[in-house]
């Protein structure tokens, strides 16, 4: 399999992480002129989650957090002057905050300038696994092409059994290009831009609706891996969202003389809260996948004193829906992200639709949805939508990991858990 993290590294596998991440952005620009995709997107209500750099300076209103005073600890804990000034690059692993309460994301004025959204990447795909199913180092591709693990005996090969995976996996479905602009046909789908230790990083988010703020939401759904490093690290830092980033589809070559507007739309939105799953943070893995069925995350982000909420400003959100059918009763689900491994580079966003099918990755752990898809690395952390019951889009999961080849997809099922780590996220700024 190969790790769907953020945008950082070389092709490969989706892991835990953001969507199939080749090498950041390949060479070849396929948003300028690829097809256009139909489906349940195909409006302002369809989210589409982006990922991608911007090239000018953030647009119009910079919505973010307001920032504490610069001389001295905030009420983040940390010495936000010394932060700002470089001590964010301190990744020491006995330092680096990683439990649930620790996340802090002071604001850094100018630091996700378009050139520098340009060079983010998504997390390295690691997991590739060989036809014994052990991985093969990230410079070697395994011999033959992996197959993926057949259901136990007993089980109903054609995933009617609810813990059933069927024993082939889904036929590729070619991403297609969003319809331009963004902001009319994919407002709530975007990019997280983040560093890591290895660098600027990359995925792809949706706004979501808060019930604590009808109509006024500032919540954003994204990967696990997306915003922390699991077992073998923490938070990662100066967490941002960008909704529909590259508004008008430019490629990226294209980008480089974009004006403000055209990069971000509706500004850039820094995260003021970040939580996500205990199992990802206690037992998340990229070089694994281990954690994959709770790889998910929800962000609080926040404009500038006085300006209006995330979903006021895009026009809409996306509802979540914890109590979904199971993977093999939906008839279709569509995918959106910001693909950045080859034949992709990042810039402009796509989507996937497929009948998905359930996919046991992790014995004893919540079953994940699977749907064929051909988005490679960045599309990471993208929202999965279905029809809800009462007609309107909802989200389902979110990409967290893929095979080797770009073939198919992979997200959690959002179920109690999830909904546990959404919840609290609402309640802490509900009115």
């Amino acid at each position: 399999m190969r790790s769907i993290r953020p945008l950082l590294t070389a092709v490969g596998v989706v892991s835990a992480l953001t969507l199939t991440a080749a090498c950041g952005g390949g060479s070849e620009d396929r948003a300028s002129d690829g097809p256009t995709a139909s489906g349940p997107a195909a409006g302002s209500s369809s989210p589409v989650p982006t990922q991608d750099r911007p090239v000018d300076a953030a647009p119009q209103e910079s919505t973010r957090p307001s920032k504490e005073p610069s001389d001295g600890s905030g009420s983040s804990g940390v010495d936000e002057k010394e932060w700002r000034e470089g001590g964010w690059r301190n990744w020491d692993r006995s330092t680096w905050r990683r439990d649930a309460g620790d996340f802090v994301n002071p604001v850094i004025d100018d630091h996700w300038k378009p050139e520098r959204m340009s060079t983010a990447k998504p997390p390295k795909p690691v997991i590739k696994p060989t036809p014994d199913g052990k991985p093969t180092p990230d410079d070697k591709p395994p011999a033959e092409k992996p197959k993926d693990p057949k259901p136990p005996k007993g089980e109903d090969p054609k995933g009617e059994d609810p813990n059933g995976q069927g024993p082939d996996e889904p036929e590729v479905v070619e991403a297609q290009a969003e319809k331009v602009p963004y902001r009319q046909y994919a407002p709530t789908s975007g990019k997280v831009f983040f560093d890591a230790p290895e660098g600027a990083m990359v995925c792809s988010a949706t706004v979501v609706q808060d019930p604590k703020n009808p109509g006024r939401s500032n919540l954003v759904w994204t990967a696990g891996h997306c915003v922390h490093a699991g077992k073998k690290g923490g938070w990662y830092r100066n967490v941002a969202f960008v909704p529909a980033y590259n508004d008008k589809g430019l490629s990226k070559r294209a980008l480089a003389d974009a004006t403000a507007q055209e990069i971000a739309p509706f500004g850039t939105y820094w995260a003021d809260w970040v939580a996500t799953s205990n199992q990802w943070i206690k037992g998340g893995d990229p070089d694994d996948g281990s954690g994959a069925p709770f790889d998910f995350a929800v962000l609080h982000v926040r404009p500038e004193a006085g300006g209006k909420s995330l979903e006021e400003t895009v026009g809409s959100a996306v509802a979540v829906d914890f109590d979904a059918p199971r993977p093999q009763d939906a008839s279709s689900v569509t995918l959106w992200g910001y693909p950045a491994g080859w034949p992709y580079n990042g810039a402009t966003m796509y989507k996937c639709t497929d009948r998905p099918g359930p996919f046991d990755f992790t014995p004893g752990a919540p079953v994940m949805w699977r749907a064929g898809c051909s988005m490679t690395g960045g599309s990471s952390g993208g929202g999965w939508i279905v029809q809800g019951a009462d007609g309107a889009p909802a989200l389902v999961s979110n990409t967290s990991i893929g095979p080797l080849d770009p073939i198919w997809l992979a997200g959690p099922s959002l179920g109690a858990d999830a909904e546990k780590v959404f919840t609290g996220v609402s309640a802490k700024y509900a009115p």
